[in-house]
């Protein structure tokens, strides 16, 4: 077909020219004509190939990152997170790539998990630490426990690098685990006062750096840009929409003003819900890709889910949001997506936290009760709503059952606390605090947690009827579906 249009295309050409020269002469097509045919074409079949030529060249040197699919799973990337329109789009196309990044010839990565070479030790953050005496930075990482490791800091310094032995200990809450948390200390020394940049490697392997990370809080603001920020420590094959949203919608009414979430993947309309909260600065997505490196358990309990690593890496993404928010954020909640620390006088948590410092003290974490509130009960349709149906997850304000506390079993309790009091967190309060810093339980007539789950409980339990949640329902039903239909999940 081609090849019939460009004869047609130098036919046509050709006759044009036949047509002049017949003007002025009656005479037949001589060779000079026929000499001239095969010119034209000669030259449309160069310009035809030269114009394929710079195409494919072209297409060769231009990167595409191209996400899709059902799983979107966060990337080992050099591009800048956190930049808006990279978070928004699923293609990205440059003609150039940008220059890495380096410090001190060295290359630099911005991100969790960097793997200590020839040792099994995964760098999570680097943050300076300003709370003691002599200042240090503070390293979360994850570590082969029974490895007999010995580590180096070295530290880039105004273009040099300064080394110096490093210490390091391993968080108590591992639950048996192969791996766990750890905390690397590096000393700050009058060689290099100011650093940068800073990398871990073997004691006895100084020459193996392969990348420097970024040292964080390397300044003390005076003010706090976030009053409340909420650490999701891990979202691992998620897809309940509905519930996303409703927590999202539910965080920002009670006064958070961050939302941090570790991700490793999740389905397409979840990825959609997240760009959205994501270019309002709402929520920061940190990649968590552990899973790359160490198999993760799904589950807390060892001998009930195989693993090397606790949880996900639930504990490590904890810490490291506690040190990457110290300085950001005046308080943190250290909780999961399906659950919600709700007042019970007040509306929210600016209005609950004067009560709190109050009642217990502003040198404390403030930790709270968790009431469980089964999916598997009776739902109550007061508040359903159709357009919500077709939306992937389970519509919480159907559940105001709460079963009942049991005094003889440990209480899950989630924490509201000062990040600049914690030294080593953990799922459920702290495991390390500056000076005589704790946290204390807050009464439940104050405030408690409100966990939604699928959960089975003993047939002759009696069920406690809580429809506090009620009272946020009018300003939530319409906020959710406004980002539904943001989304394109619901039609307006």
């Amino acid at each position: 077909m081609l090849l019939s249009s460009v004869g047609m295309f130098s036919r046509g050409k050709c006759d044009v020219k036949y047509d002049q020269l017949e003007s002025g002469s009656e005479a037949k097509p001589s060779k000079k004509i026929c000499a001239l045919k095969f010119f034209y074409f000669s030259c449309f079949l160069f310009t035809l190939s030269f114009i394929a030529f710079i195409y494919v060249q072209d297409s060769s040197i231009a990167p595409y990152a191209i996400l899709t699919g059902q799983n979107h799973e966060s990337k080992d990337s050099d591009l800048p997170t956190h930049l808006p329109f990279l978070q928004t789009q699923h293609v990205y196309h440059t003609s150039t790539s940008p220059p890495s990044p380096k410090a001190c010839d060295v290359q630099v990565k911005d991100r969790p998990v960097i793997k200590v070479s020839h040792l099994n030790t995964y760098v999570i953050g680097s943050y300076m630490e300003h709370r003691f005496n002599e200042k240090q930075i503070k390293i979360i990482a994850i570590v082969l426990r029974h490895e007999q490791a010995t580590y180096s800091c070295v530290m880039c310094c105004d273009g040099r690098t300064v080394t110096s032995p490093a210490e390091f200990s391993i968080h108590s809450d591992h639950f048996n685990f192969e791996y766990g948390t750890a905390s690397i200390t590096c000393p700050i020394n009058d060689m290099c006062l100011t650093p940068t940049h800073v990398a871990i490697t073997a004691r006895d392997d100084l020459e193996s750096i392969e990348s420097f990370q970024p040292i964080r809080n390397r300044d003390v603001p005076t003010t706090f840009p976030y009053e409340f920020t909420i650490c999701i420590s891990v979202m691992y094959d998620y897809k309940s929409v509905l519930n996303l949203v409703q927590s999202m919608e539910m965080f920002r009414m009670l006064g958070a003003q961050r939302v941090v979430i570790y991700k490793t993947n999740c389905d397409s309309d979840t990825q959609k819900v997240l760009d959205y909260y994501e270019t309002r600065g709402f929520v920061e997505i940190i990649p968590w890709t552990i899973k790359k490196h160490i198999s993760v358990s799904h589950g807390w309990e060892i001998y009930k889910s195989p693993g090397q690593l606790h949880y996900y890496g639930q504990i490590p993404a904890l810490n490291d949001c506690v040190y990457r928010y110290m300085y950001q954020s005046r308080y943190l909640a250290l909780q999961d997506m399906d659950e919600l620390i709700l007042p019970s006088k007040v509306k929210t948590w600016t209005e609950l936290l004067p009560e709190l410092k109050n009642k217990y003290g502003s040198h404390v974490g403030f930790e709270f009760e968790n009431n469980q509130f089964p999916y598997t009960a009776k739902a109550h349709m007061d508040y359903e709503q159709d357009k919500w149906k077709n939306v992937r997850g389970t519509n919480i304000l159907n559940y105001i059952d709460r079963v009942p506390i049991n005094p003889n079993v440990f209480n899950n309790y989630k924490i509201i606390v000062n990040p600049r009091l914690v030294l080593k967190t953990t799922v459920h309060g702290l495991l390390d605090s500056v000076a005589s810093s704790s946290t204390v339980r807050v009464n439940n007539s104050i405030a408690r947690m409100y966990h939604f789950k699928n959960i089975t409980y003993p047939p002759n339990t009696v069920l406690i009827r809580d429809d506090h949640l009620w009272s946020y329902a009018n300003d939530l039903i319409p906020a959710v579906s406004k980002v539904l239909q943001a989304c394109g999940l619901i039609e307006a």
